[in-house]
């Protein structure tokens, strides 16, 4: 059974779970990460990492700029984080240890768009969430790909910005 208000993708990715999970809990790497480009860094007084109910702000602009604070409601680690906001919708990463075709190890990392609890869901779908996040959650995975291939990921050097 699908559900307009639950967008979910998957991707496979050449790290460890633990790796991209420290990315995912890394408030200060979502906007280098985001496929919507509508997040634009994290607000200077939160947490450096997410943990369960850790509160934190983001920096966004989405014709406007505006702040957005989100709450950590799962947290599982190497293995699960969401969040959510006053609007209610959950952004949720799972990562299960997989290999790909050829045997190298890695993660499947699904991000889903989670508003099926959310009482004004109608107004999501309305202003084209749900038909936009479909394409935006795909571009975030590849930039999560892209950002864990790179050397920042690794730690060789390159800044997490030379990723726009």
């Amino acid at each position: 059974m699908t559900n307009r208000y639950l967008v979910s993708r998957s991707r496979f990715i050449a790290a460890a779970p633990e790796a991209i999970f420290d990315v995912l809990a890394t408030p200060a790497l979502h906007s280098v990460i985001d496929g919507s480009d509508t997040v634009k860094g994290a607000q200077p007084r939160g947490p450096e990492r997410l943990s369960l109910g850790a509160k934190f702000g983001m920096e966004m602009n989405i014709l406007l700029d505006y702040k957005i604070l989100n709450t950590v409601c799962e947290f599982e680690e190497g293995r699960r984080i969401a969040w959510r906001h006053f609007g209610g919708h959950i952004w949720r990463y799972v990562l299960e240890p997989a290999a790909d075709a050829a045997g190298r190890p890695g993660t499947t990392v699904t991000e889903q768009w989670d508003a099926r609890h959310v009482p004004a869901r109608i107004l999501l779908r309305l202003l084209g969430y749900v038909r936009r996040h479909p394409a935006n959650i795909e571009q975030t995975l590849a930039k999560l790909d892209a950002y864990m291939s790179s050397e920042a990921a690794s730690g060789t050097g390159s800044a997490p910005d030379q990723l726009r």
